[in-house]
């Protein structure tokens, strides 16, 4: 979508005046760049999802079109950002975002994943919008081939560079959750500096830890075994203990 086309509205569109139910715009985005893309944005839906698991006050998604034209029309002003999560809605599948549907919310972090084709865009236009449009509190852009990495806060209606922590993480506000680059990866951490795990990592640790548990369940059986023969063989040359 150019420039032209955000800024201004388009009066000859054939689909204008088409009335649209709730919930019948579809997302209208382009394929992923790369393979890196699709997993990163995959990532970042299934850590947040899973460590909110008990919330129902929030969406998150990827690759999915922000429809938010005033006049309420499918063919005006619509973006699709990388990943975005909306606070404050309801939890539940959608095939797109539209604002006029949605109480007049947009996204309150929104993350691009850069590419050759679209970093300009990220970094100049789509910045602009998500700042005077969208108010979108955080926004955060990550390379995942040159691994840069930047997050803004909005504050008195402009973006402010967030400045890392010692790790390179950038805090999110809205997320109360760091987001920071491990393993050529970007990955949410808590405020203990606790890696957000996927599904799989998560269901890897429990096993570790029953395995863990099972040895030392073993090793303490084993102990008690021990000192049962020791008693067992000093009986058998001293008698019973005295009480």
């Amino acid at each position: 979508m150019s420039l032209t086309q955000d800024l201004e509205i388009l009066e000859d569109s054939q689909e204008e005046d088409v009335i649209f139910p709730p919930g019948d715009l579809y997302s209208d985005e382009p394929p992923l760049e790369t393979e890196l893309h699709l997993r990163q944005i995959m990532l970042l839906i299934q850590c947040l999802e899973l460590w909110w698991q008990n919330r129902q006050d929030f969406y998150a998604c990827g690759n999915l079109t922000v429809y938010y034209s005033p006049r309420q029309r499918k063919s005006e002003l619509f973006r699709g950002p990388d990943f975005f999560v909306v606070l404050g809605t309801e939890r539940k599948p959608r095939r797109s975002w539209v604002v006029w549907q949605e109480d007049g919310k947009y996204p309150n972090v929104i993350v691009e994943i850069l590419s050759r084709k679209t970093a300009k865009t990220d970094r100049g236009l789509k910045k602009q919008i998500y700042q005077d449009t969208f108010r979108t509190p955080d926004y955060f852009w990550f390379d995942p081939e040159s691994l840069e990495f930047k997050g803004f806060h909005l504050l008195d209606g402009c973006y402010q560079e967030l400045q890392p922590n010692s790790d390179g993480w950038l805090w999110s506000q809205q997320l109360e959750l760091y987001l920071g680059v491990r393993e050529s990866k970007l990955r949410f951490f808590t405020l203990e500096s606790q890696l957000i795990p996927t599904p799989e990592e998560l269901a890897q640790q429990e096993r570790q830890q029953k395995e863990q548990a099972e040895q030392q369940r073993q090793q303490a059986e084993q102990q008690v075994a021990e000192m049962e023969l020791l008693l067992a063989r000093y009986r058998e040359r001293f008698g019973e203990l005295s009480e």
